[in-house]
């Protein structure tokens, strides 16, 4: 999206084939960018924002809510009306919280089914600066509002109540804006000046950490192999599962730690354990949102009880988290207590077997097929496939694992 908002040819390497990432691609075709692919590799041939038009018919962002989210703070520098829509999970999802902020800048957002939900329509044009002081720390909020502010040229501060994920600071620091971080009132916050316009980027992307948690987690309860994965991405913002993992008793060892492409990167490398339990509560749990439900099925097979609070934003991501995460282990005979904002997990060692499903949901479905690769258990997940939605290659890793075939993924930055 940056390199497209960017003046320049933009060349990026490392590029997942996610279904996610090709939603994005599609969404900014459909706007009227040049993008191409070949491989891992894309290139982007940036013209600025006075290149997009609105199209006439709606973007479909699939499964992917940032697509959408980050798609509608594009949108809202756009004259015209652009409408977004999205599969039956992202039409869940609230988009309240990105339209609010816009819409006091000055577009114009109206839901076309259901209020908070997509699909919805805006109206975009000159916006005003924004100064917006989030209720929940959200990358996604906070990305869309800064990706307004360089689509239509104006000032944007967010403030929220923890740091969240800072990859869109970093790569428009990297692009030539300013950006300034900041604190006031125990808020988080950040400042984007007006930029003239964005440099392109030729950089090659980490690993993502959120997909290489799998394999970590696996290792860690697998019995057998151990893997080693080269280039990954680890920005502190969202690396919580190390430290988590580190209390837990996992044998997962980081060396290598170098920069690239303006994000921390290192080798990560992991290996049977014996896990203990552990607690999760406020800032920690944002460090690791997205890795909260494989630290469910962590702590089903860690010894004691381990507690999970402030964790409520699960409830929003593509299917209900805590729910999904509890209602499994239910059925797989584990002790879980579900809570608004988290859960209670009291494990054990003992064999797992039963039939659970995904409710389409990608981490939901990859949790539930890594605790299936615990000695002696069995477990079933209704459909594996959906984990194409941020890792195509989960199952063919995930096969190498049950064989106890050791892995080494990845090479120089990615």
């Amino acid at each position: 999206m940056l390199g497209t908002l960017a003046e320049g040819e933009s060349r990026v390497g490392g590029v997942s084939d996610a279904l996610d990432v090709a939603s994005t691609a599609d969404a900014l075709r459909a706007l009227g960018a040049t993008i191409d692919r070949d491989g891992d590799d894309v290139r982007v041939r940036g013209r600025g924002v006075a290149s997009l038009r609105p199209p006439a018919a709606s973007i479909d962002c699939g499964n992917s809510g940032t697509t959408a989210r980050f798609t509608i703070g594009v949108a809202a520098a756009l004259r015209g009306e652009t409408t977004l829509t999205g599969d039956a999970s992202l039409r869940r999802r609230p988009m309240e919280r990105i339209a609010a902020p816009l819409r006091l800048a000055g577009a114009d957002i109206d839901y076309l089914a259901a209020e908070d939900r997509l699909p919805l329509r805006v109206r975009g044009g000159s916006l005003n600066p924004i100064a917006h002081r989030s209720a929940v720390a959200s990358a996604q909020v906070k990305s869309a509002l800064l990706l307004a502010g360089v689509a239509a040229g104006i000032d944007v501060s967010v403030e929220e109540p923890v740091l969240s994920r800072d990859h869109t600071e970093r790569m428009l620091r990297s692009m030539g804006a300013t950006v300034e971080s900041f604190e006031r009132d125990g808020f988080a916050g950040v400042r984007l000046s007006a930029p003239a316009q964005l440099s392109p980027v030729q950089t090659v992307l980490p690993g993502d950490f959120s997909s290489a948690a799998f394999l970590l987690a696996a290792a860690c309860i697998g019995g057998g192999a151990r893997i080693a994965l080269r280039g990954v991405g680890v920005n502190p913002t969202r690396t919580g599962l190390l430290d988590v993992l580190a209390r837990m008793g996992g044998d997962v060892v980081v060396d290598e730690r170098r920069e690239a492409g303006g994000e921390p990167v290192a080798d990560l490398h992991a290996g049977p354990a014996d896990l203990v339990s552990t607690r999760v509560v406020g800032d920690e749990a944002v460090r690791l949102v997205d890795e909260l439900p494989l630290l469910g099925v962590l702590a089903a097979h860690a010894r004691g009880e381990t507690a999970v609070s402030g964790a409520a934003e699960l409830r929003a991501k593509e299917s209900d988290r805590i729910h999904a995460l509890c209602t499994n282990l239910r059925v797989l005979g584990v002790d879980v207590e579900e809570r608004p904002d988290g859960f209670v997990i009291r494990g054990d060692e003992r064999p797992l077997s039963g039939s659970v499903r995904s409710f389409g949901d990608h981490r939901i479905a990859m949790a539930f097929a890594v605790l299936g690769l615990r000695a002696g258990s069995s477990i079933e997940v209704d459909d594996l496939e959906v984990a194409a939605v941020s890792f195509p290659g989960f199952l063919t890793e995930l096969a190498r694992l049950r064989e106890s075939r050791p892995i080494i993924i990845g090479g120089g930055a990615t």
